[in-house]
């Protein structure tokens, strides 16, 4: 018995939509996941505590690397993707682009959520409109606007282009939003890690930092990934739709007897 075709020449076992049944777990997510809990796990239990600013200090293992990795590697990302796109109108890069957008919003919302509860015990205020505060916020704003920009524009290569432009623009603030520390009198701590000499923390918490790193870069990129992977699917299964005639349009109007 032969197996059926579809006009394309696919089988019908091989449909995007039957791969993405088969699809299984994502063994990277997983592993990142994992690294993660272990990451906070060293940090809650196995790590001293500050002596200034106590449990609260603790925060740091995730406010610290959730900036890095949001900031520096998910918006640099776009950043370069989408100049590179503008260079070669490849859509592969457009999906990194939007992929590694929409990573990098999450982990600043989290580096915008942990913050304040860090500060609050330390500075005594939930928020204050300090110079580098302020900028990340902007950041995340303007990122946000980047994924309601691609919401907005139908037309794909309209779309990647505007993009583009948007998140190259966005990421001109980074360097600002790094240097502001020194530009500006600032309640934010000077970088103990991202700087010029030796880190500043004890090798006991230089190594849950670096844990902390390594596991929530490995997350992203898994993230990163796994988001790229739906967009691939989405599109084929939008250009299948477009391909495939419906079964009222394949009717042939026959003659009244």
């Amino acid at each position: 018995m032969t197996t059926p075709l579809r006009a394309d020449g696919a089988t019908p076992q091989n449909t995007p939509s039957r791969q993405a049944e088969r699809g299984g777990i994502d063994w990277l997510l997983a592993v990142a996941v994992l690294a993660f809990v272990a990451t906070v796990v060293r940090a809650v239990a196995f790590t001293p505590t500050e002596a200034i600013q106590g449990p609260a200090q603790k925060i740091f293992y995730i406010h610290a690397p959730s900036a890095f990795v949001g900031l520096y590697l998910a918006f640099g990302l776009v950043a370069l993707s989408g100049a590179l796109y503008l260079w070669l109108r490849d859509e592969r890069l457009d999906r990194v682009a939007a992929a590694s957008a929409e990573v990098g919003v999450v982990y600043t919302t989290v580096v915008l959520v942990t913050g304040p509860i860090w500060g609050k015990p330390v500075w005594g205020t939930w928020w204050t409109w300090d110079a580098r505060l302020t900028l990340t916020l902007f950041l995340w704003f303007v990122y946000v606007g980047y994924l309601i920009l691609r919401g907005a524009i139908d037309d794909p290569a309209t779309r990647a282009r505007y993009s583009a432009v948007l998140g190259v623009l966005g990421a001109l603030l980074i360097p600002f939003i790094h240097l502001s520390v020194y530009l500006f009198r600032t309640l934010h701590p000077m970088p103990i890690v991202l700087k010029p000499d030796a880190p500043s923390l004890p090798p006991e918490m230089l190594t849950t930092f670096l844990m902390a790193l390594a596991s929530m870069t490995l997350l992203y990129f898994a993230l990163v990934r796994a988001r790229y992977r739906l967009a691939r699917l989405v599109e084929t299964l939008e250009d299948g739709a477009v391909a495939e005639p419906s079964a009222m349009t394949t009717l042939r109007a026959e003659p009244v007897r």
